[in-house]
This record gives structure tokens, sequence and C-alpha cells, in this order.
């Protein structure tokens, strides 16, 4: 079947929020790694490692995705920040080690939400290399949120 274009602009602009979101969420990723502190530095040091090299990925899969159906990803971090939904981290550094945990859970929970739709846009423009991508990336973060939650209790 081929794609009707009104949808698959659905679909270039749902992929769109996914780069905008994951390049937020990214950077906030490392500002988190790099000012956590407490007892549970070690684990969320490393934990935050982890969810920014997947958030690379995330955003340079979608990016590519994006390229591959004739699409423009959002390159530019005025851009980004202009399309994410996703807040970028208060700075400075003064956030608590469980506060940093909150905040990346809700934001996990808002990208699983957006995916969901993504998926659905996909699934209406008969593009199930995108659905399956969404599909991909919101069950590793359904997994990361899980663990996040048993972390704050």
């Amino acid at each position: 079947m081929a794609v009707n274009a009104m949808t698959n602009q659905a679909v270039q602009e749902a992929l769109n929020l996914q780069v905008a979101n994951w390049s937020v969420l990214y950077t906030k990723l490392h500002h988190y790694h790099w000012y956590v502190k407490g007892h549970h530095f070690y684990t969320l040091h490393e934990k935050f490692e982890q969810l920014y090299t997947a958030a690379a990925k995330y955003m340079d899969d979608t990016a590519e995705r994006l390229l591959a159906i004739h699409g423009k990803p959002v390159s530019t971090m005025k851009e980004q920040l202009a399309m994410a939904t996703i807040q970028e981290a208060s700075g400075g550094g003064s956030e608590s080690a469980e506060q940093m945990v909150k905040e990346l859970a809700d934001d996990l929970s808002a990208i699983a939400l957006q995916l969901a739709d993504g998926i659905e846009a996909a699934s209406e423009a008969h593009d199930d290399p995108t659905a399956d991508l969404f599909t991909s990336i919101r069950s590793d973060i359904e997994k990361h949120n899980w663990m996040l939650h048993a972390y704050l209790g």
C-alpha cells in the first residue's frame, strides 16, 4: 500500500519529536551524570551513563529513519529545544539524586506515551519499519523506567 502524504507527515513529526526529546535528554543525562552526589553516587553515575549512551543511539536511529523516508531531522540545539517536550535540567547541579531520578522517570513516561502515538501514526501510514523502531525504543525505556521507579520505591 502507498504511504499517504498526510500520514507520512505525521510520522515525520513523530520522528522529529523523538530526535528533539532524545537530544535534550542526552544533555540532561550528562548533567545528572556529572552532578549526582550521595550514597548512591556509583550506582546512579553508572546508570546515567548507560542512559545517555542509549539516548544517543535512539536520537541517531530516529534521525536516520527520518532521513530514509525523506524527512529532515532537527539538528540544532535551538530547533531541538523549541520542539522538545522534555525540559532541560535546571542547572547548577543542585538537584538531589532522588529529584534527578524522579524527573527522568517522568521524562521516560512522557516519551513512552509519545512513542505510542508514533506507533499508531506509523501503522496508519503502513510504515512498519518506523513502527518497529518506536516499539523497540518504547520497550527499552519502559524497562529503564521500571528500574527508576523501583529505585524511588
